[in-house]
């Protein structure tokens, strides 16, 4: 079964979404993410997605902070990403609470860094970001695209030894159109060993349903929740109905 997994994106502080990763179209849900995370808590969900975008944007940690608070006070798995680009960003973000980083932008800037933080932290606390646009990876915030390839990038890395793999298609983010289900599932079958996390578009409860009847091993979702169009109820319903 598809494991689902709420996102906060946060921007001073404050739980926000974009839309195709485009800062001037942010629109605060809650000036509490906390409380947001509580209420995923609440409903059974184990897993939570943090997104430093003022992080992601100023290429260093910002808001560990509000990681710090929430993973000391659930019981979530927190994955964290956004601005993790020294080895004292990565520290900070372990010892504020997160049980997993996902790194992108160095990935493709600085693989042999990348690499030694896969080796030190271990396969199972890195995810690699794989945000892709027209087929490519884009970096720093969504803000740059590089020269590499999806599929190719996502191969020489799990050959490297990456086991997790969060990918956004950016021309679905925030938009509630439904996700890249055909993207998901090429690259589950060109990479079958892939624990691929798929981000981006969902808009509905029919929309997982779709990624789970695709064996897409996880998602993320976050706009859908905060624009009323997947309750948290209904969520937690179908995942304890279809285990």
């Amino acid at each position: 079964m598809t494991e689902l997994i709420p996102a906060i994106d946060i921007i001073d502080g404050k739980c926000v979404r974009l839309t195709k990763g485009d800062y001037t179209t942010r629109k605060i849900y809650n000036e509490d993410p906390l409380a947001v995370a509580r209420e995923f808590e609440a409903y059974g969900f184990k897993r939570l997605h943090i997104v430093d975008l003022d992080g992601a944007r100023s290429r260093h940690i910002v808001n560990h902070r509000i990681l710090e608070q929430i993973a000391g006070a659930t019981s979530l798995t927190v994955d964290f990403g956004g601005g993790i680009k020294t080895d004292a960003d990565i520290r900070t973000a372990f010892n504020s609470g997160a049980a997993l980083v996902t790194v992108g932008s160095m990935a493709v800037s600085a693989p042999e860094l990348f690499l030694e933080w896969l080796e030190q932290y271990g396969s199972d606390r890195i995810i690699l970001g794989a945000d892709t646009k027209d087929g490519k990876i884009s970096i720093n915030g969504w803000q740059e695209e590089s020269a590499r390839e999806l599929l190719p990038f996502l191969k020489e890395y799990l050959q490297a030894g990456v086991r997790h793999v969060l990918c956004t298609e950016i021309s679905r983010d925030g938009m509630l159109q439904g996700p890249a289900t055909q993207l998901y599932a090429r690259i589950m079958q060109e990479c079958p060993q892939c624990r691929l996390i798929a981000s981006g578009g969902v808009s509905s409860l029919d929309d997982i349903k779709a990624l789970n009847t695709n064996g897409i091993p996880a998602v993320v979702f976050g706009k859908a929740i905060y624009e009323g169009r997947i309750s948290l109820q209904e969520l937690a319903e179908w995942a304890a109905n279809d285990k």
